[in-house]
């Protein structure tokens, strides 16, 4: 198999989801300028940031005029789950340059992450690997920005009451769950839902970064309790 043809496949295999990334990415650029964004300013954060969730973890913040360093360490919790998504790809990418590694690591997704788990599971040894994920991701990245543009350029005719963020988690969902066969990932996704349920009332929206922080740990200790025993 080719590099190209491996990279058609990842941008195949992405389309499925399009739809919702679509969504979050509308919903996300509508939130942005709804929260006080000027339009150059939500465009440039959309470019630059590329961090769905972080973006919305934070805007909140920002509209409110909270402190620097928890709108700084919200966007970094919520992000935490990058570490372990680049935990898993390691093996997969620590042949390439510092510059490529992180190339692709900007281009990380949760979608384009449960796509690239979901192929290695069933084919443990996928010939382009590399060439598969950075076509999916570079999907998955023109899909975002694209609807993300829309919805910062469009917001003042789009309402957040359309519920298109329904249809971004359902996808989210679909997409996500069967990653958590994996007992690390089941274990770190029950104990961050179970904290951000009961840290819900806590100020500043705390709870769901806490939440997050929480899973990560525990997901870290239980694949480490694995591999020791």
């Amino acid at each position: 198999m080719s590099p190209r043809t491996a990279f058609r496949q990842g941008v195949r295999e992405l389309m499925p989801a399009a739809p919702g990334v679509f969504a979050w990415g509308l919903v996300t650029g509508v939130a942005m300028v709804k929260s006080g964004l000027s339009v150059p300013e939500a465009i440039a954060l959309s470019l630059i940031a590329y961090a769905g969730s972080a973006q919305l973890a934070a805007l909140p913040l920002m509209a409110t005029f909270a402190p620097i360093w928890l709108i700084f360490v919200t966007a970094v919790i919520v992000n935490l789950r990058f570490v372990v998504y680049g935990v898993m790809m390691r093996s997969h990418l620590a042949a390439l340059s510092i510059s490529k590694r992180i190339g692709l690591g900007f281009l990380v997704g949760d979608i384009m992450f449960a796509r690239f788990s979901a192929l290695l599971e069933r084919e443990p040894h996928y010939p382009q690997p590399v060439a598969y994920y950075f076509g999916g991701a570079c999907s998955n990245w023109m899909w975002w920005q694209v609807s993300s543009i829309i919805g910062i350029v469009g917001a003042t005719g789009i309402p957040l009451s359309w519920g298109l963020e329904l249809a971004g988690t359902l996808t989210l969902v679909a997409l996500l769950v069967p990653l958590c066969r994996q007992w690390p990932v089941l274990a770190g996704a029950t104990v961050a839902a179970v904290t951000s349920v009961i840290a819900h009332d806590l100020p500043l929206r705390l709870g769901l970064p806490l939440g997050i922080l929480v899973g990560v740990i525990t997901a870290f200790l239980v694949e480490r309790q694995r591999g020791v025993a």
